[in-house]
């Protein structure tokens, strides 16, 4: 794969989204419902607008020292279960199933491991990407919770109507502040006069990167990956120079982008018309379409 590649030194930017808030899009306008995220929102800078099936607890059993709880999701029925500890014993309190032990103590199912198995075992717990989008401001001033608050295209997905059992949903990431660099030295490039060099502007591009470029190449990243319903920009083409932003990165040479999003802890796999569920994505493009600049996708 190295050999007839131009030069023996090309480098690629790595962003990767590094926290996340997830809320039902009613929810931004509950203070209470967004008082909890306040402070984690303030560096969410990227937006995604998608849809999550609904869930609903509607009983529970024991079976031995097994939980059995009934759920109904987008309308059909599922099961899972949980083992249970020798003294633990399911009872209806107020309402609310839960399960207590001799001690007093008192459990119930977390909902985010609940979501994570309702996908991982049934398949069905999948957060549709319908559109992507970002706020930055000055220096980081706005953030994912300001756009979204007067947001034209939430407020159009949210007229034109929600598939029946699903619900209108909001994913908020913060992005990785540091940048990162991958670097291939390839000893069969044609041009090797210019290594020196070349690891020297790596540098630069390395600590010259902004923020808001990042954020900017981020969200391009994703919609050109998920290629989302309601986005229109970037679907189809990447990188655009009609955006100055994309211009700068386009004229730092990197050869390379590469968007990550990948969590140990999230309850769902994201998906889109383009795109199959998957827990972790890596939006991956070369930026030049010269084959003799591609060495970091194996084409």
């Amino acid at each position: 794969m190295f050999t007839g590649k131009q030069f023996n030194i090309e480098h690629a930017l790595n962003m990767y989204a590094l926290s996340y808030v997830l809320m039902p899009a009613f929810g931004i306008y509950d203070k209470k419902m967004v008082e909890p995220f306040r402070e984690g929102l303030k560096t969410c800078h990227i937006y995604v607008i998608g849809t999550l099936p609904k869930v609903d607890l509607v009983g529970a059993r024991q079976e031995e020292q097994e939980l059995i709880t009934s759920y109904e999701v987008a309308g059909a029925p599922y099961e899972l279960r949980w083992p249970l500890g020798a003294d633990y014993r399911l009872i209806k309190d107020e309402n609310h199933w839960v399960v207590v032990n001799d001690a007093g103590d008192r459990l119930v199912p977390n909902d985010e491991v609940t979501f994570a198995r309702l996908s991982d075992e049934f398949g069905i717990y999948d957060f549709k990407v319908l559109y992507v989008g970002q706020a930055y401001g000055t220096n980081g001033s706005r953030n994912a919770l300001d756009r979204l608050l007067k947001h034209e295209t939430l407020q159009r997905i949210s007229l034109k109507g929600i598939p029946k059992g699903q619900e209108l949903s909001l994913l908020m990431l913060e992005i990785e502040p540091a940048n990162r660099v991958f670097t291939v030295i390839n000893p069969f490039a044609e041009d090797k006069t210019q290594g020196t060099a070349r690891i020297a502007s790596g540098v630069d591009k390395l600590f010259g990167t902004s923020e808001a470029e990042r954020i900017t190449l981020y969200e391009a990243s994703l919609i050109r990956y998920f290629q989302p319903v309601f986005n229109t920009e970037f679907r189809d083409s990447f990188p655009s120079t009609n955006l100055k932003v994309l211009g700068d990165c386009y004229d730092k040479d990197f050869s390379a982008v590469i968007a990550e999003f990948s969590f140990d802890d999230i309850p769902f796999r994201l998906f889109s018309d383009a795109v199959q569920p998957a827990w972790n994505h890596i939006a991956s493009f070369d930026l030049h379409e010269d084959a003799s600049r591609q060495v970091f996708f194996f084409k």
